[in-house]
């Protein structure tokens, strides 16, 4: 009776050590060859920004929608994000605020309504265990490299929440031509995107 109570827990050892090993795997979602991709999801992605105000206070912004994909990139298990903002979509803490961001002196959004980013290729590991995201943000039509550092990412198939891809990263706002108010606002721009991705039903 001991040896087969003895024999029982060790079976179940085995089983739990299993499912150990298994949790630890790397996540499946951008795994295989042959995957047509996936979008980002507008109504779960969003954009983030921060500028510092008189050196003082910090203001942040985001913008509601943010679209685009995840396509597979030109080399083996390789991947291309590829993100659209649109900059009427912003939120400001204020509606003088948010007049400002939108008006020729910054984001110009009635000659220039989107930003765009595509990243360089990313290998699979770097997408789903972290690193840094490089590639190029057009902003008031004026196109840029920038990098972004890149969370890790934990994403199941067959999870009910949504996969996502959080960036951070930061742009000086003349570089794209935005020079006026340097006394007033600071020329670092923090910028964030938070990617719910879904898989391309193509």
């Amino acid at each position: 009776m001991h040896r087969r109570s003895a024999g029982n827990v060790a079976r179940r050892n085995r089983y739990v050590l299993r499912y150990l090993m298994l949790l630890l795997l790397p996540s499946p979602l951008f795994a295989g060859t042959g995957a047509s991709g996936y979008r980002i999801n507008p109504a779960a992605s969003e954009a983030t920004f921060q500028v510092r105000l008189f050196w003082l206070d910090n203001v942040n912004g985001h913008f509601t929608r943010v679209d685009g994909d995840v396509a597979p990139g030109p080399h083996p298990e390789s991947w291309v994000v590829n993100a659209t903002i649109l900059v009427d979509s912003v939120a400001m803490p204020s509606q003088r605020i948010r007049k400002m961001v939108l008006a020729p002196s910054f984001f110009d959004a009635e000659h220039h309504p989107v930003i765009h980013f595509i990243s360089n290729p990313i290998a699979q590991s770097e997408l789903t265990g972290g690193g840094t995201l490089t590639g190029y943000l057009t902003l008031r039509g004026i196109t840029a490299p920038i990098h972004f550092a890149m969370e890790p990412q934990r994403c199941e198939q067959l999870a009910a929440a949504p996969c996502r891809i959080l960036l951070r990263g930061n742009l000086q706002r003349s570089t794209f031509g935005m020079t006026s108010n340097r006394v007033a606002i600071s020329d670092r721009v923090d910028l964030n995107l938070s990617i719910a991705l879904q898989r391309e039903t193509r």
